[in-house]
């Protein structure tokens, strides 16, 4: 099972694709023995036996040829489905079904699939899912810091900085923002979002210096479905 409680994606595809074949091969070899036989007598005796003999007694190689069709099928399906169909547009909130919205979630393995850009919006999306109002998203080169800016339901600003990175964010990161977060941004509530958490001293810095960092453990509870502030601590959500 996969951290989020369900089973892994690729091990969903591979069983699928697995039964998928199963399933041609019986009907392909129901078809060519009868309505079509006079048709595929050939083709069906090539495809279901020379074939299929060559691929049960060459599996290493079979495998190996199959690779590249799988890593394809895994961009393809990621690609389609990463982000859930979710995309924040900046000023506005207008969806099509918003009871859907307010029920959003994400699996960690499509935070992991997005894009940075994706990140960030991933993040405002469930910003506004918890009640929160956008004021912007920038995000990229020149956003100093912010990626995301909102305010709570009792008026607090709140100034997201989102790092998708594949190693945990470090301390030189978190004193970056913390030189933007407030003196720049005004932040009442400074966030800092680690895909893959925060090291030793980034956490030190953060705690010093009332940064809220939200690590790879309450990321995942918040993308489950859980209010922003219910998986932070009650001393930091209060700062």
């Amino acid at each position: 099972m996969s951290e989020d409680g369900s089973w892994d994606w690729v091990w969903k595809l591979a069983l699928g694709c697995l039964v998928g074949w199963a399933i041609l091969k019986m009907l392909w070899r129901w078809l060519s023995t009868t309505v079509w036989h006079w048709l595929t007598a050939d083709v069906g005796h090539w495809f279901s036996t020379d074939v299929w003999d060559w691929i049960t007694g060459h599996v290493v190689w079979s495998a190996l040829l199959g690779l590249p069709v799988v890593a394809i099928t895994v961009v393809v399906v990621r690609s389609r489905f990463s982000m859930g169909g979710y995309v924040y547009i900046d000023g506005g909130e207008d969806f099509d079904d918003e009871e859907e919205f307010e029920a959003l979630t994400f699996q960690m393995w499509e935070l992991e699939a997005a894009s940075p850009t994706g990140f960030e919006r991933a993040c405002a999306d469930l910003l506004l899912r918890d009640g929160f109002d956008l004021e912007r998203h920038s995000g990229g080169a020149g956003d100093l810091g912010a990626d995301v800016i909102a305010r709570d339901r009792d008026g607090r600003k709140v100034v997201v900085q989102c790092k998708r990175y594949a190693k945990p964010v470090g301390n030189e990161e978190v004193q970056r923002f913390n030189g933007t977060a407030r003196p720049e941004h005004g932040a009442d509530l400074p966030v800092m979002v680690g895909l893959n958490g925060f090291t030793g001293p980034a956490r030190k810095f953060a705690y010093r210096h009332r940064i809220t960092l939200v690590d790879r453990e309450a990321l995942r509870e918040w993308a489950q479905g859980r209010h922003l502030y219910d998986v932070l601590d009650d001393d930091l959500a209060a700062a």
